[in-house]
């Protein structure tokens, strides 16, 4: 399992479609990813619709801090490796962070992870 991280939020002015744009970068690597055997995840796969039964009303709010970045957190441990896609996140970074203290392999192009070259 490769968690997928890059920016989401960051840059966007909180602008749905900005997101939604970032959103689509995040998944443009995913089918590269299973097709050579892994199983890609995107935080915000899991994080959205979460947020939308809780009751979120925008980025940033409680509800939204309470979830987008802790279920990544959460995702990092059951990982194998990370995906660091190009662009300014804090949140990616701290993905990265994560990762490399727990001794997961962080990729930083495509043509790097097993199977993708």
């Amino acid at each position: 399992m490769i968690l997928i991280a890059g920016p989401y939020r960051s840059g966007t002015g909180d602008d749905p479609e900005k997101m939604a744009q970032n959103l689509r970068s995040l998944e443009s690597v995913a089918l590269p990813l299973y097709r050579a055997g892994h199983i890609p995840l995107i935080g915000e796969w899991l994080a959205l619709p979460l947020l939308r039964e809780a009751g979120s009303k925008r980025p940033g709010d409680a509800i939204y801090d309470e979830i987008l970045y802790p279920i990544a957190n959460r995702l990092i441990a059951r990982c194998d490796a990370v995906l660091r896609l190009p662009g300014s996140s804090k949140g990616a970074d701290e993905d990265v962070r994560l990762a490399k203290e727990l001794g997961l392999p962080v990729y930083t192009g495509l043509e790097q992870v097993p199977g993708c070259a």
